[in-house]
């Protein structure tokens, strides 16, 4: 430079800015962790189901800015597989290598709509307004299309959808009795991308005036509005049509899974079980629950656990339902085990027909491909060997005050299958039942996150649930998907119904009984998911292919162009 030159000199021109040079490392570490944070606890155990309809969010907004795909998908990839991590972190009480396999796996399974996004939101930008909203529609139901992908492929395991989230907020609910679960998830992936378009244009777009307002989001509100007008629909007047079902006891005998299938510990459960059950009796209920496989050796074919189980409910004057396993057949195939629920009636005893669990839990019920993995043993101990899958849906019939109520029994985590209850619902059962044992998975968020999923069931079906867990969670939910009872304690102190999860723990050992009634509305009669099954996921499959043919091969106009500008 000539000393005539009058330019200054920066001596930091050379020096680029740090943001210059890690924005995308900033943009990847900020994203990701609001990512997995926002995740976690838009879940339970966590009461912040609002966190939900923002979750998501982070990525979208990021994926408007064209990052990178490897930068993107490793980081996407990254903070799903921590969030699913810390919400299956309750499976280390049985195996911290399955942990550390599952949680990444389902991380990985969910974050692929990442991928999408990351295609989709850069395409979106400034295109007529139905094309936009077309997109969005798209990539909502393409998150529909792999959350069901998780019910059945490779196996199954849809453990926490994201309609999951609103267990506690019945108003959003109620779509799912058209659409399953699933359509409340379409709901709230549609309100994350109204979300994150509004903010996109506000900050980024330097949109003004009229500009400045997002259709996107005014469509996702409409959504949302939907939900919360069935919901009024289904409430008004709702008292008048409430009818008695029975005094239903709930018996909680909280066995330590460390002693459950020790035969020196067998006296000391029964006289648990007994002392639990009696003291359910003083109330004079007309139905006793107790949880899966309760009794430590199978109440159908040892003769002496039959005839103590079958003097025990006559004693208390009331029908027991109650998780047990069953062994069947013999010569060269052997003898067949069953994970099953069955009815002792007080007069004629054990009945010869029970419910065998349909979907078996791998590695705890059985080993998945044992011509392969036959070197591998059970995680848990649930029985000898491996357990039959049972193949009927034909509900248990109990009389109740006179009157002959249909039981559809679901063992376990058979409640997180929606065919399952559906198919139930199909065979005539009037009301839902699960027993299940969390015991296997301490006392952290595991009990919550599965009663969430009995929640959505009884939307889906129309049929109250009637939850009973070996240490909790165990109370009623109503046909709209409220939780009308649960069961806690308090210290030492006596157990508390309550809507809702009361103060208190649901962790505990005892016994308690509740008034459920029906909503005469829906005795009899199939909510529509019932009667069409998984229709929306189809319709969301074709959501998801036009959208991204339409941003693929449509026009591609750029807001403020007098050729092409956006006339929304």
């Amino acid at each position: 430079m000539s000393v005539s030159d009058p330019t200054p000199v920066d001596p930091y021109a050379e020096v680029p800015s740090f943001w210059r040079t890690q924005k995308e490392g900033v943009w990847a570490g900020v994203v990701a962790l609001f990512t997995a944070v926002l995740a976690v606890l838009s879940f339970p155990p966590f009461k912040m189901p609002e966190f939900a309809y923002a979750m998501l969010v982070p990525g979208i907004v990021w994926a408007y800015r064209r990052p990178r795909l490897k930068l993107f998908a490793w980081t996407m990839f990254g903070a799903q597989a921590v969030a699913w991590t810390i919400l299956l972190g309750w499976l280390h009480h049985v195996t911290w290598l399955g942990l550390l396999l599952l949680g990444p796996l389902v991380g990985a399974w969910v974050g692929s709509w990442y991928l999408a996004a990351w295609w989709a939101m850069p395409r979106i930008v400034g295109r007529f307004t139905p094309v936009r909203m077309l997109a969005m529609l798209g990539l909502a139901g393409t998150w529909v299309v792999i959350e069901w992908s998780r019910a059945w492929l490779l196996g199954g395991f849809p453990w926490l959808p994201l309609a999951a989230s609103q267990w506690e907020r019945a108003s959003i609910l109620q779509i799912a009795a058209y659409t399953g679960a699933v359509g409340v998830s379409f709901v709230l992936v549609a309100m994350n991308l109204g979300f994150a378009a509004y903010a996109h244009r506000l900050f980024f777009e330097g949109a003004s005036g009229l500009r400045r307002r997002s259709q996107e989001f005014l469509l996702a509100l409409f959504l949302l509005l939907v939900c919360l007008s069935i919901q009024v629909q289904e409430m008004f007047n709702r008292v008048h049509f409430t009818v008695p079902l029975g005094r239903i006891a709930f018996v909680q005998p909280d066995i330590p899974q460390e002693v459950k299938w020790d035969p020196a510990k067998e006296p000391g459960i029964l006289e648990v079980l007994e002392k639990t059950t009696l003291s359910a009796a003083l109330v004079h209920p007309d139905l006793i629950l107790w949880p899966e496989a309760v009794t430590p050796r199978a109440v159908k074919d040892e003769a002496d656990v039959r005839r103590w189980t079958e003097a025990l409910a006559a004693r208390t004057g009331a029908p027991l339902l109650l998780g047990s396993v069953a062994w069947e057949g013999s010569g060269p195939a052997g003898m067949r085990g069953y994970n099953g629920a069955f009815l002792v009636d007080p007069k004629s005893g054990l009945q010869p027909a029970y419910y065998a669990k349909r979907r078996l839990v791998p590695f705890g019920e059985f080993v998945p491909f044992r011509p392969v993995l036959g070197w591998l043993n059970k995680f848990v101990e649930i029985g000898e060997g491996d357990f039959t899958p049972g193949d009927s849906a034909q509900p248990l019939i109990v009389r109740l005050r006179g009157a002959a109520i249909s039981f559809g029994p679901l063992i376990c985590y058979e409640d997180t299958y929606p065919l399952l209850a559906r198919t139930s619902t199909v065979a005539g059962a009037d009301v839902l039942t699960v027993l299940t044992n969390n015991g296997w998975f301490g006392e952290g968020g595991a009990a919550y996150q599965h009663a969430a999923h009995s929640v959505l069931r009884a939307v889906e079906t129309r049929r109250p649930v009637l939850r009973c867990g070996n240490a909790g969670w165990s109370g009623w939910i109503d046909e709209f998907g409220g939780i009308r009872a649960v069961l806690t304690r308090q210290g030492d102190g006596p157990v508390q119904t309550k809507a809702g999860v009361a103060d208190g723990t649901i962790y505990f050992r005892g016994a308690a009984a509740v008034n459920v009634t029906r909503d005469q509305r829906w005795v009899g009669r199939s909510s529509y998911y019932v009667e069409h099954g998984d229709w929306f996921p189809v319709v969301s499959l074709g959501l998801a292919l036009f959208g991204f043919v339409l941003l693929k091969t449509g026009p591609s106009l750029r807001p403020g162009s007098k050729e092409t500008g956006d006339p929304s």
